[in-house]
């Protein structure tokens, strides 16, 4: 550690606080993806577990709107029509994917497509506003697409060609959410970070919500194993909206970059619960693709705080 950085620590009272808020939002974030698995087993699919999860949350995310939004401006019609285009395809579409597709693939391998997300927003503002993309970034990315294929192709010789299309759903689901990453910059700048998530993913459950409305029975949620309403109320609250509001306060504390590198406990923390909860196996593929994709972005990552 440089100098700098050992004095800015030690001079930074609520450094403990912030790192230990970063590690915990993002293990309570990994675990959404197990949550899921679990409760498919009670035979349910990704539009009732989705409605649930959303359903339960709502409550949470309007109160972090309110709070958030207090003595503030109210929102004009152009940012009202800003929250609601990046809840749709940030927080439901995304969401929607993700949970369609870990019925298909390990909730290993779901996390570690989508960690390609810092890839992917990269590139995303290289194509849409020419932002330069250097050699460390290209090295970064090809070690964790390849950290990526090498997980997928032991998948797909194990599961079967039903593996390519849960991890095509989940790398849209990662794309989805880049595009809500790049285009709320502005919005973000005017609203306040836990302005904007409040919002925007209240927007996105109210779009959860009317998707079950159109696409199942209502009597139907109310015949679900009771196994599946408290999995739902866990991920709503552990694995959604504290995890939102620890990783907010651990960026107040310690910084974006700092917070950003901490959060790359994720992948391995999915892998961990997954072996001890879902019986997944831990393999040397798996091993070996977790350390290409983590060292991938972390590549990325230090290139873009330079």
């Amino acid at each position: 550690m440089s100098l700098t950085r050992l004095s800015n620590t030690t001079s930074n009272p609520h450094f403990g606080t912030g790192v230990i808020l970063a590690l915990v939002g993002a293990i309570a974030f990994s675990g959404k993806a197990i949550i899921v698995k679990l409760g498919y087993r009670y035979g349910v699919d990704a539009v009732m577990l989705l409605m649930f999860r959303m359903l339960f949350a709502l409550p949470m995310f309007l109160a972090m709107a309110w709070w958030s939004g207090r003595g503030k401006a109210p929102l004009t019609r152009a940012d009202w029509l800003g929250v609601a285009g990046l809840g749709f395809s940030g927080y439901y579409l995304s969401s929607f994917l993700d949970f369609a597709g870990l019925q298909y693939i390990t909730a290993s391998l779901e996390r570690l497509i989508l960690y390609l997300n810092p890839t992917l927003v990269l590139l995303l503002a290289w194509v849409l506003y020419r932002k330069p993309v250097r050699l460390a970034h290209v090295l970064g990315m090809a070690l964790s697409y390849s950290g990526c294929v090498l997980v997928f192709s032991h998948e797909i010789s194990i599961a079967g060609s039903h593996v390519a299309l849960g991890a095509a759903l989940v790398f849209a689901s990662a794309m989805t959410y880049a595009v809500y990453l790049v285009y709320s910059g502005q919005l973000v700048k005017r609203l306040g970070s836990l302005r904007l998530v409040g919002l925007a993913t209240t927007v996105a459950c109210i779009c959860c919500i009317a998707q079950f409305v159109l696409l199942r029975p209502i009597a139907s949620a109310f015949v679900v194993a009771p196994e599946v309403i408290w999995l739902s109320v866990f991920n709503a609250v552990f694995c959604t909206a504290v995890p939102v509001l620890m990783v907010m306060m651990a960026i107040e504390r310690i910084g974006p970059a700092l917070s950003a590198q901490i959060g790359m406990v994720g992948p391995l923390s999915t892998i961990l619960m997954g072996v001890v909860l879902l019986g997944e196996p831990f393999t040397a593929w798996i091993a070996a693709g977790t350390v290409l994709v983590v060292a991938g972005i972390y590549v990325v990552s230090r290139a873009a705080a330079r």
